[in-house]
C-alpha cells in the first residue's frame, strides 16, 4: 500500500494504492514556478475515494468497489526519500526525484508535523526556507514578526500579549491556582479556571479528594496502566459503573488516541444506547450497539463490562450479556495493543472527541464514573492519581 503526492510537469498528482489497484488524481491547473507564491494543497481519501485540492479547486475520484484501508507501516517521507528503492514503481509517473522548493504547515489527520531540526526522525539537505529568525510561526495568534538586531519582536493583536503573543490579556494576571489552566473568555473579557485533578473552586485553590469522578464537560482523566508490560493483551477486560442524563458521550477510550494506527477499545453512548467500538489493528473499527437497551441516560447507576478474548467481544450491562461479536473470524489481529493508556470522559483540553475518534463518538462524557477495574485486577484503579482536568468529587 502507498499514498504519494508529487509534482509532475507543473501539475500536482495524487497516487494511492490500498492493495488492489493504483488510483491517480491530477489537478487541472499548474502551480506557479516563480518561487514566490505559496500554494495551499489538500489531499487524502475517504475509504477508496480520493480528493485533491489546489488553492481551492477540487478534484475527486469516484470510488469503485475495492479495498478501503491504507496499510503501510513505514516511515513518512517529505520532499524525498532516503532510498529510491522505497518508492513503488506506480507511486510516481517517472523516476523518483527529490522536491526542490519550500514546504510548510503539513497537517496529517488533524495533527501538524513539526518541521524542525530535532522533531523529525531523520533527513538530509534541508534548510530554512524563510531565511530569517522570524521563520514560520514564531508569533502566535496572528501576531506580526519583525526582524531586529540579534533577534526578532512580535507585534500582537489587541487581545494578546507576551514575547510571541502566546498569552491572552484576560489571563495575563489570572488568579488560577495550582496547575490550573486559564481559559480566556473573549466575549465577556474575562477568564475561567480549569482545575487539575485534586483541586476545585472558582480559582482551583481548594484541595479535594474523590472516589466517584464527576465529569462536567471539557473534562478528562488520562490513566497510565503501571502493569501494561505484564498484561496478556489477547485477553483484555474493563468494567466500571457510570451514571448520566445525556444521550451522547465517550465514557472510556483504552488506547493512545494519537493516530489511526493505534489499537483501541472504547465505550460510550450514542443516541441513548450503549456503544462499544474495538480496533485490534486493521484500522477497521467495529461498532457494537445494543439498540433495544435505551435506559443508560436515566441518571441511575449502570455497571458495564467489556471482555476481549482475542477477536471475540462480549459486553455486559448491569450483569446481563447484551452483545457478543467475533469481529474477525480469520484471527489476523488478536491483541489489544492499547499502549497502557486509558482516557475517561474525553481527551486533553483542545482535542475534540469527534475528531480524535473520527466520528465514532460525538461528545465528551457528562456524568459520573466509579469502580473502574482493568483485566482481573483485585483493586480498582485510583483515578485521583492520574492526570486530568475539570473532574470533581461526585459524592
Amino acid at each position: 500500500d502507498f499514498l504519494c503526492i508529487s509534482l509532475v510537469n507543473g501539475f500536482i498528482q495524487l497516487r494511492y494504492n490500498l492493495g488492489d489497484k493504483t488510483i491517480i488524481l491530477q489537478t487541472f491547473q499548474k502551480v506557479h514556478a516563480n518561487g514566490n507564491t505559496w500554494h495551499s494543497l489538500k489531499a487524502g481519501r475517504v475509504g477508496n475515494e480520493g480528493y485533491l485540492d489546489l488553492d481551492g479547486v477540487n478534484v475527486t475520484q469516484n470510488a469503485s468497489p475495492g479495498m478501503n484501508a491504507l496499510d503501510t507501516h513505514t516511515d513518512f517521507f517529505v520532499g524525498g526519500v532516503s532510498s529510491s528503492n522505497l518508492v513503488n514503481s506506480m507511486a510516481v509517473e517517472n523516476e523518483p526525484t527529490g522536491f526542490t522548493g519550500c514546504i510548510r504547515e503539513i497537517v496529517i489527520n488533524n495533527r501538524e508535523l513539526k518541521l524542525t531540526v530535532t522533531d523529525p526522525k531523520g533527513g538530509a539537505n534541508v534548510g530554512d526556507c524563510d531565511g530569517t529568525v522570524c521563520g514560520y510561526t514564531v508569533c502566535k495568534n496572528n501576531g506580526t514578526c519583525r526582524v531586529e538586531n540579534g533577534g526578532f519582536s512580535c507585534s500582537c493583536p489587541q487581545e494578546w500579549v507576551g514575547s510571541t503573543c502566546e498569552q491572552s490579556i484576560h489571563c495575563s494576571q489570572n488568579r488560577c491556582g495550582s496547575q490550573a489552566l486559564c481559559i480566556p473568555q473573549h466575549t465577556s473579557f474575562s477568564y475561567t479556571c480549569v482545575c487539575a485533578l485534586g483541586w476545585s473552586g472558582k480559582y482551583c485553590d481548594s484541595k479535594t479528594k474523590f472516589f466517584i469522578a464527576k465529569f462536567v464537560g471539557n473534562s478528562y482523566i488520562k490513566y497510565t496502566d503501571p502493569y501494561y508490560g505484564k498484561r496478556d493483551l489477547q485477553y483484555s477486560r474493563i468494567s466500571l459503573n457510570f451514571t448520566t442524563n445525556q444521550t451522547e458521550g465517550l465514557i472510556v477510550w483504552m488506547g493512545k488516541g494519537e493516530d489511526e494506527d493505534n489499537d483501541f477499545l472504547a465505550i460510550g453512548l450514542a443516541n441513548g444506547t450503549l456503544k462499544v467500538v474495538v480496533n485490534l489493528g486493521e484500522r477497521i473499527s467495529v461498532p457494537l450497539i445494543h439498540s433495544k437497551y435505551s435506559a443508560c441516560c436515566d441518571e441511575r447507576w449502570h455497571f458495564v463490562t467489556v471482555v476481549q478474548n482475542q477477536t471475540c467481544i462480549k459486553v455486559y450491562l448491569d450483569e446481563e450479556p447484551i452483545l457478543f461479536e467475533d469481529i474477525d473470524p480469520h484471527r489476523k489481529y488478536t491483541a489489544l495493543n492499547y499502549g497502557g493508556i486509558c482516557y475517561f470522559g474525553g481527551f486533553e483540553i483542545g482535542r475534540e472527541v469527534s475528531v480524535v475518534t473520527t466520528g465514532l463518538f460525538q461528545k465528551e462524557f457528562i456524568g459520573k464514573i466509579k469502580d473502574v477495574v482493568l483485566f482481573q485486577d483485585s483493586r480498582k484503579i485510583q483515578l485521583m492519581k492520574a492526570e486530568g482536568y475539570n473532574v470533581y468529587n461526585g459524592n
